[in-house]
């Protein structure tokens, strides 16, 4: 559970440095679609830095069963999701687009799979 509260914070610092940084450094530099592309892979990073957040904090009132495996999956599609956005906006390595959606794939699984186990656990 300090994993997630750990990792969770260090996305949500990212999130804020990114978006700062993409205000005020890359308004200049991107086209208005890869900055809206940079944009929404730092807003989802920090919607999954609070799930997190929220993860880690349960996982010390319920059990590490319950939260563990979508933690996990919730880094992971992190990783993924918004890595390869910032990949395709910054970069312009546009093929990085097409694993956007198996991100998007595992944020939406570990958020099925906590209420599964909420549902079967608890």
């Amino acid at each position: 559970m300090k994993l997630f509260l750990f990792v969770g914070s260090i996305f949500a610092a990212l999130s804020i440095l990114f978006g700062a940084f993409g205000a005020h450094f890359l308004k200049e530099k991107l086209s208005s679609d890869q900055l809206v592309v940079f944009e929404i892979a730092t807003r989802y990073m920090m919607y999954h830095s609070f799930g997190l957040l929220i993860f880690g904090l349960l996982g010390y009132i319920l059990t590490e069963e319950i939260v563990s495996v979508p933690g996990i999956m919730m880094i992971v599609g992190v990783f993924i999701f918004s890595g390869s956005l910032y990949l395709v906006s910054l970069g312009g390595f546009k093929k990085f687009g097409m694993i956007t959606p198996i991100g998007g794939v595992v944020l939406i699984a570990s958020w099925l799979i906590f209420a599964y186990n909420i549902y079967k656990f608890s």
